[in-house]
């Protein structure tokens, strides 16, 4: 299992970045484009066609990406050492975790450090987005998380024999992929290497996880009593038929989340 962290180019980053601004997009994820480019006016912006938003968007990052370059070659090479510091370690953990020996698997994951402040993860190109704004450490805990989502459609695809299609936001089976993050790190060779954990310090996973009840219990809870009594696969099959039996709460209150 690998990473190599690669600077695409501008126009993957702008890419990346029109993946979140469709008016299907809730303000959770479109929203967090105009926090950190100021330049851009998002009441201008929510005024324009689609073809209009992508010039305007390209027009203003751009100029953004040539300040930003040598950074993010510089990060390149920074990301990749701090990788590289922890690798086996990481390797050891996430094989423990899984029941599998991972160091055969996901050696050609590649990490493209773009202007999206959005991590997105594309599982069937073995490939990922990062921050350029993220610490060395920062990109790690973001690496790790990512990784958690190969490995795990990786076997929950041997189990479930469904289709890759089936993992992407926001079928429930993406749902349950996101919530088990956190319990998935808790190991402590990869916990005391990620900056976002504990939750404390800003959690690994979406923050609308972390009060999400049923039943007032807290469903964070209910899925670690469930990791701590089971291997792997039948926590997938467990927690899984958990989120069915639980689904339309679940989803009402991400929906509630999203739309504050």
């Amino acid at each position: 299992m690998n990473i190599t962290y690669l600077n695409p180019d501008f126009d993957y980053s702008l890419k990346s970045v029109m993946l979140f601004q469709d008016d299907e997009t809730t303000s959770f994820w479109s929203d967090v484009l105009y926090y950190f480019y100021p330049k851009l006016d998002q009441e201008y912006a929510s005024k324009l066609n689609r073809e209009e938003l992508n010039l305007y968007i390209e027009d203003i990052l751009k100029t953004y990406y040539l300040e930003a370059e040598s950074e993010i070659e510089n990060k390149v090479i920074s990301y990749q050492n701090h990788w590289n510091k922890y690798h086996n370690q990481i390797q050891e953990a996430f094989s423990d975790t899984f029941d599998i020996d991972v160091s055969n698997l996901f050696n050609d994951i590649k990490a493209n450090i773009t202007l999206n402040p959005i991590a997105p993860r594309f599982l069937e190109e073995h490939c990922f987005d990062l921050f350029y704004k993220n610490s060395d450490a920062g990109a790690l805990g973001t690496s790790l998380h990512e990784l958690c989502h190969f490995v795990w459609f990786y076997i929950w695809n041997d189990l479930f024999k469904d289709s890759y299609q089936e993992y992407e936001s926001q079928s429930l089976k993406w749902i349950l992929s996101e919530m088990v993050v956190e319990t998935l790190l808790s190991d402590e060779r990869l916990s005391n290497i990620n900056p976002y954990y504990p939750r404390e310090n800003g959690g690994c996973i979406y923050p609308y996880f972390f009060d999400m009840k049923v039943n007032d219990c807290l469903i964070l809870d209910t899925l670690n009593d469930i990791y701590a009594n089971n291997n792997i696969k039948d926590f997938m099959l467990k927690s899984y038929e958990y989120c069915l039996q639980n689904e339309k709460q679940i989803r009402k209150h991400i929906e509630s989340s999203e739309n504050q």
